[in-house]
């Protein structure tokens, strides 16, 4: 029995531009860190309202240059692998990990303080939504409709009628 689901031209390509938006959200978040060198996570991960304890060691003098350099790092290649469509799974994991620890430090939840947030939240804010997002993109094979892993499925393909 096939299982390969079809979609249609605009569910296809529905899918590629959410993995397109948010690869660029995440270059682009990359870029800015890394050309700006007075950035650091440091003031984001001393402030932490939940597991308090983890984010100041990651934020302590003998781990923030290591954080901020795989922060800034972890943000170029999820961005670059989503906008080429290359290992798109790998990259979204990696992109959930890195969403999941920005949700954790600043949680919405209910008699945590909030901090500088662009709204009011409650349970759910953008990094977790981001998050979701990236599991959609990690279940669909996007890169075979659109990008450089397409190129190699259609070597594949090949291949196995050879």
């Amino acid at each position: 029995m096939d299982q390969t689901l079809k979609y249609s031209t605009a569910q296809s390509s529905a899918l590629v531009l959410l993995r397109l938006l948010i690869g660029w959200h995440f270059l682009y978040e990359g870029v800015i860190k890394l050309y700006s060198p007075a950035w650091t996570a440091k003031g984001y991960l001393m402030s932490a309202t939940y597991l308090e304890s983890f984010f100041r060691w990651m934020a302590s003098e003998s781990m923030i240059s290591i954080t901020d350099t795989l922060n800034i790092g972890a943000l170029l290649l999820v961005g670059i692998l989503l906008i080429l469509g290359y290992k798109t799974k790998l990259a979204s994991i990696i992109g959930i990990g890195l969403l999941l620890l920005y949700f954790l430090a600043h949680p919405p939840f209910p008699g945590y303080p909030q901090g500088a947030t662009e709204g009011s939240y409650w349970l759910i804010n953008k990094n977790l939504i981001e998050a979701a997002a990236l599991f959609v993109i990690f279940l669909f094979p996007t890169s075979t409709l659109f990008g450089l892993e397409r190129l190699f499925h259609k070597k594949e393909i090949k291949t196995a009628h050879s």
